[in-house]
């Protein structure tokens, strides 16, 4: 990932900068390594463990939801056509004890 930034005072070494400069570039970074991201991964080969009303909302909403393992992620296809997520399996019979 690289950053890029604008030379915002003519000045070829960065020093002229006028406006925001260097703090409005710090705060998209913050923004951005803040953000969560959706995760590759394996959400593809398992079914998770999400809360019933959370699956229900990212249905109506769109948005992502978190599994119990950690994965975050758009539902899109038949939980029954895959094997349960043995991370989110294990985490929920811990709860259940």
């Amino acid at each position: 990932m690289g950053i890029f930034t604008r030379n915002q005072g003519g000045d070829s070494t960065g020093g002229g900068s006028i406006g925001g400069g260097t703090d409005v570039l710090d705060r998209e970074l913050e923004q951005l390594l803040e953000q969560d991201q959706l995760e590759d991964g394996d959400h593809e080969r398992f079914s998770h463990y999400v809360p019933k009303d959370k699956i229900v909302e990212s249905a109506v909403t769109g948005k992502p939801v978190r599994a119990l393992c950690g994965k975050k992620w758009t539902p899109s296809r038949d939980p029954e056509k895959f094997p349960v997520c043995p991370d989110c399996k294990r985490i929920y019979e811990r709860m259940r004890k």
